[in-house]
Formats: C-alpha cells, sequence, structure tokens
C-alpha cells in the first residue's frame, strides 16, 4: 500500500487522514522510504529529517484523533525549498556560504503551515540562491527530471518541482523570481503557481530579488494548488510589502467553468525558435477552452521582447545589495587565514559563491554603479513600467491569459550551462509575470514525442487567482493530461 498512498492528492491526502483511512505516521514513513529509495537517483533533497517528520506526524495524529484544530494539512507530508528559514533545521539556500547553517527562527511560510499540523519531511535542492533556470547552479549537485533522468527539471525550485512530480511528497513549497515555480512545473507536470506580489509574505524567505520574488505552492492537481495557497497566504505585519488582505477560500472558485469568459492569447509569446510541439500544445488547449464556452481574443504584449534584458538588470541589482550581507563575519562559511578583514570578505565570498551568483553580483554592483544607474537600471525600471502597462491595457479586454510556461521542454543536463544567455532564455516566458507582479499558473497541457511534458500558463490580474485557479481547473477536468505518471519507481 505504500507506493499507493504516497501516489495520492493533497486533497485525498487529507481526506483519508481525517476519515481514519491512514495515519500521518504510516504516510511519512511511506514518503520516508520513497524519498530513501529514489533520491540517490534524483538529487531532490539537500536535507531529509526523518527525525523530525516521525515527531510531527506523531502530533498531527493526536491533534487528528482530538479532532483539536485539524486543517485539510494537518498530517500531510510536505517538502520546503531550501530557501526557507526553518528554525532548527538546516537551511543552505543551495550554497556553500550556508552549506551547515541552522536557523534560530522560522519564517512565516512554513510557521504558518507547522500551525497548520503539516508535516515537513526536508528540505529541498535549487539552484543557488534561486539564481539559474535549471538547478545545475546547486551546491550540492543538479536536481535530475524523474521524466528523464539525463535531464534537467527546471529551476530554482527543481527539487520541489522534482519531488511532487515522482511522488517524494504530497505538495511542496517553491519560490518565483523569473519564473522558478512556474518553469520546473512545466517542466516536470505538475501545477504550480506564483500568487500576486505580497500575496504571501516573505518573511523568513532567503532574498534574492525583494521586488520580485514570491512564494507559492507546487502540487499534483489543481485543486491542491489551490488548498496549500490558501494557508500560506494573508497579511503578515513583519513584510512591509505583504498585502493587507484576507484570502479567499480559492476552493471555491473552482467549479464554475469557463463559459462566457475571454481569455487572451498574445501573438509575442508564440516566437520563432520555440519547440513546435510546445507551441501546438498550447494551441490544441486552446481550441479545448473554446469547446467550454470560453470567447478567445487576441490581444498584444508589446514589450514583451524586452523582459529578459529588463530582468536581467533589475534582479542582479537587488540580487548585489541582498548578498552583500554573506561577508563571513556573523554566520555561514569563512575564510580566515589570518591576512586582515578585507582578504577575509575576500576569500570567504570566492570561496562561498558559485560561478552564477557570483556573474550575478558582479553584474549587478556594475548597473548600479555610479555613472551607468541611470543608463541602466533607471531605464529598466521604466521599461518594467511599460510591461505592466501591457497587461492592464489587455486585462481591460480579457478576463485571463493563457500562453506557453516555456519554449521547451527539459533540456539535457550540461547542454546550456556553457552559455548563459541561451539558459536565461528558458524564462522568457514566465519573467514578464514578475515585472508586473501578477499571479501565473502553471499545469500539464500535453507531452512532447519524447514523453517529456509540456505546460500550459494562465494569467490573471492582481489579485486574481481566484481566476487562475478557475480556469485552470476547467482545463484540467477535460483533459487527461495531469494523471501522467514519470517512469521513475
Amino acid at each position: 500500500m505504500s507506493e499507493e498512498i504516497t501516489s495520492w492528492s493533497l486533497h485525498r491526502t487529507s481526506e483519508s487522514l481525517r476519515s481514519g483511512e491512514v495515519s500521518s505516521e504510516e504516510l511519512t514513513r511511506a514518503y520516508l522510504d520513497r524519498i530513501a529509495r529514489l533520491n540517490p537517483k534524483l538529487n531532490a533533497y539537500i536535507t531529509v529529517d526523518a527525525e523530525g517528520a516521525l515527531r510531527m506526524a506523531k502530533a498531527a495524529d493526536e491533534r487528528i484523533a482530538r479532532k483539536d484544530g485539524v486543517t485539510a494539512l494537518t498530517g500531510a507530508p510536505l517538502g520546503i525549498k531550501d530557501i526557507f528559514v526553518t528554525e532548527g533545521l538546516k537551511t543552505t539556500c543551495g550554497s556553500n556560504i550556508l552549506y551547515n547553517w541552522t536557523p534560530p527562527y522560522e519564517g512565516t511560510p512554513t510557521l504558518k503551515l507547522k500551525k497548520d499540523g503539516a508535516v515537513f519531511l526536508g528540505k529541498l535542492n535549487m539552484d543557488e540562491f534561486a539564481m539559474g533556470s535549471s538547478n545545475e547552479t546547486s551546491n550540492f549537485g543538479p536536481v535530475k527530471n524523474p521524466w528523464d533522468l539525463a535531464r534537467i527539471p527546471g529551476g530554482s525550485s527543481g527539487g520541489s518541482a522534482a519531488s511532487v512530480s515522482a511522488d517524494l511528497c504530497a505538495g511542496a513549497l517553491g519560490t518565483d523570481t523569473g519564473g522558478s515555480i512556474r518553469q520546473p512545473a512545466s517542466l516536470t507536470g505538475i501545477v504550480g503557481i506564483k500568487p500576486t506580489y505580497g500575496r504571501v509574505s516573505r518573511y523568513g524567505v532567503i532574498a534574492f530579488a525583494s521586488s520580485l520574488d514570491q512564494v507559492g505552492p507546487m502540487t499534483k492537481c489543481v485543486r491542491d494548488a489551490a488548498i496549500l495557497l490558501r494557508h500560506i497566504s494573508g497579511h503578515d505585519p513583519k513584510d512591509s510589502t505583504s498585502i493587507p488582505q484576507q484570502a479567499p477560500d480559492y476552493e471555491l472558485s473552482l467549479d464554475k467553468g469557463v463559459k462566457g469568459l475571454k481569455l487572451g492569447v498574445p501573438k509575442e509569446y508564440f516566437i520563432e525558435g520555440m519547440q513546435k510541439e510546445t507551441a501546438d500544445a498550447v494551441h490544441a488547449a486552446v481550441e479545448v477552452y473554446r469547446k467550454l464556452g470560453a470567447g478567445i481574443v487576441d490581444v498584444s504584449l508589446p514589450h514583451t521582447d524586452y523582459a529578459i534584458a529588463t530582468y536581467y538588470i533589475i534582479a542582479p541589482a537587488e540580487a548585489s545589495s541582498n548578498l552583500a550581507r554573506y561577508d563571513g563575519v556573523k554566520y555561514g562559511f569563512r575564510k580566515d587565514e589570518g591576512k586582515g578583514m578585507i582578504e577575509m570578505y575576500k576569500s570567504s565570498r570566492t570561496e562561498g559563491f558559485g560561478q552564477e551568483v557570483k556573474r550575478r553580483i558582479m553584474l549587478g554592483t556594475y548597473v548600479l554603479s555610479a555613472g551607468y544607474y541611470e543608463a541602466y537600471y533607471r531605464k529598466a525600471m521604466k521599461v518594467r513600467t511599460l510591461i505592466r502597462r501591457d497587461f492592464e491595457d489587455a486585462f481591460k479586454k480579457v478576463d485571463a491569459i493563457i500562453v506557453p510556461t516555456s519554449p521547451t521542454t527539459a533540456f539535457r543536463i550540461g547542454e546550456k550551462t556553457g552559455d548563459p544567455l541561451q539558459m536565461y532564455l528558458s524564462d522568457v516566458f514566465t519573467v514578464p509575470v514578475n515585472m508586473a507582479g501578477l499571479p501565473g499558473l502553471s499545469l500539464p497541457c500535453g507531452f512532447d514525442s519524447m514523453n517529456l511534458p509540456i505546460g500550459l500558463q494562465i494569467i490573471t490580474p492582481p489579485l486574481g487567482e481566484e481566476m487562475a485557479f478557475r480556469v485552470a481547473y476547467a482545463y484540467e477536468q477535460a483533459t487527461e493530461w495531469h494523471k501522467r505518471k514519470p517512469p521513475i519507481q
């Protein structure tokens, strides 16, 4: 039975726990057994906390037995991206500079999950400081895609995506700065949503680019994403960018259908060089929506071509500031050969950071430097405003926008590591959503000739998560793509 229960959706797991069909301890042991067997192949977990998980599972079972504040997440075994600060549990951010750091406090998103009685199986692998599109920049080695172990799972939340896809957890938390939830969700055949900027607290989330970072769920189906997002959303006074608004019950919007809705399809998201099978799958999804009664409207997002260049000025600029705190003094990796403070700073950062992180720190420092700030950073902020206005204009005509999540399916490990610009283009369809602070949801919409998943992205106006779930659920229920499982067993 252990194989079967690890394949359950989060909502099926929740129902079984509350009915007494299965205990959280039994579930947790089944997941830990599966992790022990498959994680050596996938490298999805950096830290597996078996002892802590079983302790949390026992407490959840007692809570369920007492019927004391039982929630949809009580007893559910989850994976946590290793960018979330977790009290007493090692948090590395995929970097050598934090390779052995154990935080003294708990961040808000994971604290909410703990209060709801969720079980933490461990911390999931990721691109170092969330800087990457393939999960190859991790100090702990690349994550493998469960659909093909020779391929990448996407990044930076590659460990989260692979673990959900391969049933190594019932659901996971990820973060998305330029596509780091949606792109890996697309490449591994799962559901992932980046909510509106400010919908979920970033307190206790290690910062990459503070005006772009956002927390979101990665799950086996749309309903699971709606459940998990509701439990981590809401205002947090500890985060100054947190929206002072209570999150609705997203499940209530799922069954409303799309009949009468207007869905926009922008020509700018079907570009030269994208994989034909990806374009065909998304066009087929558009036809499914047409048959479900939605109106399909051509829209234009004219500044899409500038999004990648703009992102790679703004995000590194914010990263260079955020990562200045890692100097080998207060915590984390220190390389001190007794040659003075400046040499200690230099050695600690040189050996503590990987190549991609150092590349982005230097790029960010350059565009913020005297003489270049106006030419690069200030101009990028102006273009960011134009990108946001494109979406505002489009949403005057449509309820949601449907586009590909990624221009291609998963590429081979090592295929793009020598060409950073080609790697950056992996996020060409996801970056604009972060620039505008909008919700974006990815769900499976097909497979290519190599049996690799293809993702459909649904974009909605600010605080439009209910619409995103509604549109996604209608498609999911009309198709079978989400039911496929990767070959790894």
